[in-house]
């Protein structure tokens, strides 16, 4: 009869009802005992939540060890790296001096734009400047290690060199960084001292293709034609969000970013750039000593 029908649809509505709420009872009492116990839970919402986070398997963690395994790669064969191969259409973006007041404009540009970059940060202006880094950081942008007086590296001591690096990366991982795997020679300044310093750390020294001089001011048309005039695949372009007024190249970014991706460009950070891009193990270097940086 109908309703007798309708009363067993009603009945068999409700035992799915009563299995539904079990399933989910015991679900999270089982989450529950995970967390508590400090591991996620089991079966596929487990893993879910393992793929989401930041341990080691993780999506992020696996990024992050192949990031490093790019750069130990790199290290292996060369200590420093001027520009990357060209099997990709990829370029770096790379800002040095910072944090300084136009930090967080730079990077808001970035993340209008869908774009990464690798900044090099002295670790003296973190006094001033440090909601700079940890935002930098939180978006997973790579921060380099640049001294933490932006010091002429050559003209020091092993000792005093020593002091510079490590008081930077120690100035970073204090606001949320990872010790520093990079790092970039203020004015371009080195010797034997600094790169056996970076090999006990295990730090790469990072150079640059393209000096865009936008710490000279020359205007925003200037500084746009330089980044674009010499720019090819693995190349690594130098710009700076501190040492001055970066009203130029905060205006300048846009456009650089655009005629990039216009030319089929990708800009991705100098780890990235490595693993996309092995380097060459010759990297001519010597003509840079005492420019940019």
């Amino acid at each position: 009869m109908p309703h007798h029908r309708r009363r067993r649809r009603f009945a068999l509505a409700g035992l799915l009802v009563l299995a539904v709420l079990a399933a989910v009872t015991l679900g999270g009492s089982t989450r529950t005992r995970h967390a508590a116990a400090g591991s996620p839970p089991p079966g596929f919402f487990g893993r879910v939540q393992t793929l989401a986070g930041t341990a080691r398997n993780s999506f992020a963690g696996e990024q992050q060890a192949a990031l490093n395994g790019a750069i130990d790669r790199t290290l292996s064969y060369t200590p420093y790296v001027r520009v990357a191969g060209g099997q990709h259409r990829e370029i770096a973006l790379t800002f040095d001096d910072g944090p300084g007041p136009f930090t967080q404009r730079i990077v808001a540009v970035l993340l209008r734009r869908r774009v990464p970059a690798t900044f090099f940060e002295v670790g003296l202006l973190d006094r001033y400047f440090h909601a700079s880094t940890t935002e930098i950081a939180q978006l997973g942008y790579p921060i380099g290690d640049h001294t933490f007086s932006h010091a002429p590296m050559s003209r020091l001591s092993p000792t005093d060199q020593r002091a510079q690096l490590l008081q930077d990366a120690g100035t970073l991982t204090r606001y949320g960084a990872p010790f520093p795997r990079l790092f970039r020679p203020p004015y371009g300044m080195w010797n034997a001292a600094t790169l056996a310093l970076l090999h006990r750390n295990r730090m790469l020294m990072v150079l640059w293709t393209v000096d865009t001089s936008d710490y000279r001011r020359p205007g925003v048309k200037a500084i746009v034609a330089s980044a674009l005039a010499a720019a090819r695949p693995g190349a690594i372009i130098l710009l700076h969000d501190a040492g001055g007024d970066r009203s130029q190249t905060l205006a300048a970014l846009p456009k650089i970013i655009s005629g990039l991706q216009a030319r089929g460009y990708k800009l991705v950070t100098v780890p990235a750039l490595l693993l996309d891009n092995p380097p060459p193990a010759a990297q001519q270097v010597v003509g840079l000593r005492g420019a940019g940086g």
